[in-house]
């Protein structure tokens, strides 16, 4: 935890020096950064919004890593839950709420599982890096998402690219105001708590470890490690569907292009700054909703760019992943 408390007060003094050569006040700056993230309630509920699918993406990335898998597609794997569920939410006849929400939400983590099946079943039948799989499916999902909701699935009353809205029954409830936040938030926690049970206390987690730690003296011990790379990839894809599903059926109400801001590529970073850990995991997707939510308001008041915030978690990334993969290697 200290470390990665350092790796967080590193990047941020890097942050302070590239303003100060800039000439800009890092006080001022970080005040306003402080302000827009937790100044007020709505600005709590802003950080709180941001954080929601960054903290099921992180808990996807952390769980694959926890079988030694690295899920770097998990932004392919959000988009993909992301359509399917706008779809369900529109596609379907009218239903109950109590049927439609919970048809839509698993429409979104079954499209996300599908699109992790895939780099988890070569990489356990062909002994293919899912590295090079997911990075290539990512481009995969974000062309053909980019094409279906152009094309195929476009709203042609709306002069935005984007699906029809989802039926008011497919929505999740509002309940931060206008701060986007959403009941997806409540989603994220529990699932947090779901995938921490499933890593402690159960014999997929036990061997998921296991995998983790030495693949090879896993499989001496009698454990089925091909089977299991495929679960988690698949059990892990499904979680960052489920983030791309809470985006669209809690905040946009419909499936808008390019409305991820990079989720996927930022929960990498949530994970390794979260140890891997749920707790961890929950604490770091609040640090970067936060900074995520401040962004705009350090801009505003400070006229310190927004993009300044990427440098920011750029330099975490390098201080907590380096250590990560060296540890690893």
């Amino acid at each position: 935890m200290r470390r990665r408390l350092a790796a967080v007060a590193f990047a941020l003094a890097v942050g302070a020096a590239v303003m100060a050569m800039a000439g800009d006040s890092p006080l001022e700056a970080y005040a306003a950064l402080a302000r827009g993230a937790a100044g007020d309630s709505t600005a709590l509920f802003r950080t709180l919004a941001r954080a929601t699918p960054l903290l099921l993406s992180g808990l996807a990335v952390a769980l694959a890593l926890r079988a030694g898998l690295f899920n770097i597609g998990a932004e392919g794997q959000l988009l993909c839950g992301a359509l399917a569920a706008g779809w369900v939410g529109f596609a379907l006849p009218p239903l109950p709420a109590a049927v439609h929400l919970p048809l839509a939400l698993l429409a979104g983590a079954a499209a996300g599982g599908a699109w992790g099946f895939v780099p988890g079943l070569l990489r356990a039948w062909r002994g293919t890096h899912e590295v090079i799989v997911t990075i290539m499916m990512n481009y995969i999902a974000i062309l053909l998402t980019h094409y279906l909701v152009n094309d195929v699935l476009r709203d042609p009353s709306s002069l935005a690219i984007a699906t029809p809205f989802v039926r008011p029954a497919a929505r999740l409830p509002a309940v931060g105001g206008n701060s986007n936040l959403s009941a997806g938030f409540g989603i994220a926690l529990a699932m947090a708590v779901a995938v921490s049970l499933l890593v402690r206390r159960t014999p997929f987690g036990l061997g998921t470890r296991a995998v983790g730690l030495n693949a090879e003296a896993a499989r001496t011990a009698g454990i089925r490690v091909g089977p299991l790379m495929v679960a988690a990839m698949t059990l892990s894809g499904a979680l960052a569907g489920l983030a791309g599903a809470v985006e669209v059926l809690g905040v946009h109400r419909r499936f808008l292009d390019a409305f991820s801001p990079g989720y996927g590529f930022d929960s990498i970073a949530v994970a390794l700054l979260g140890n891997l850990g749920s707790a961890g995991v929950c604490l770091s997707a609040l640090l970067f909703g936060a900074l995520g939510a401040g962004a705009p308001y350090m801009e505003a008041l400070s006229h310190v760019p927004r993009q300044l915030v990427g440098v920011v978690q750029a330099v975490v990334i390098l201080a907590v992943g380096a250590r990560y993969v060296g540890r690893r290697g």
